[in-house]
């Protein structure tokens, strides 16, 4: 039952990974395979406020969402072989393929339900930094690393961004300072103890 937690954590950095390497990395180089993410779909996303019509199109095409299933299904033909060795971790890395896919296709068809549903996302999108908040289905290793930024929106789009300044350091880089400030504000044992009065 191990596997389950694992496979949720491994979807989750996977997502974070694939998508700030892969579809930025290498997808702003127009001859790359990844290009369609950053050439297509982020723009029109980006012109449609946050809608891109290729989600109403037939999955069986040669475009940005046939070139996402092709390599989810690719992905999920690789983790298959691990199924008898590690059936509740691949089947958790197998659902979340399968949920990141509903789940990116419907926040590109319906902008509200993507601003309630999946508020980094659309902040990924329609944010003044579409390099940061990497992650699609939950926001988790983008706290973690530290590349969560959160935005508050008006009429002409996004403002300054509204997170606090710890927002842009990771996680384990609050908890180390945290745990800094814990020890060197603890005082020491020669100021904690209480001076003993001697009787004269």
């Amino acid at each position: 039952m191990i596997g389950i937690p694992l496979g949720l954590a491994a979807a989750n950095v996977g997502e974070w990974l694939i998508h700030k390497h892969w579809l930025h990395g290498l997808g702003k180089n127009k001859k790359s395979f990844w290009a369609f993410h950053w050439h297509e779909h982020h723009r029109e996303s980006r012109s449609n406020g946050m809608f891109d019509a290729q989600y109403v199109r037939s999955v069986f095409t040669w475009s940005p969402q046939g070139k996402e299933a092709l390599a989810l299904t690719l992905g999920a033909a690789a983790v298959v072989p691990m199924l008898p060795f590690a059936p509740f971790f691949t089947g958790t890395l197998l659902f979340r393929m399968w949920r990141y896919y509903g789940l990116h296709k419907r926040a590109h068809l319906d902008r509200e339900w993507a601003k309630q549903h999946l508020p980094w996302h659309y902040d990924h999108h329609m944010g003044k930094d579409q390099n940061a908040n990497w992650c699609v289905t939950h926001p988790w290793f983008d706290h973690v690393m530290g590349t969560r930024k959160i935005y508050e929106y008006g009429e002409r789009g996004p403002s300054a961004e509204q997170a606090p300044a710890s927002k842009g350091k990771p996680l384990l880089g609050r908890m180390w300072e945290g745990l800094k400030e814990g020890l060197t504000s603890r005082p020491s044992i020669a100021t904690a103890r209480p001076k003993l009065r001697v009787a004269a």
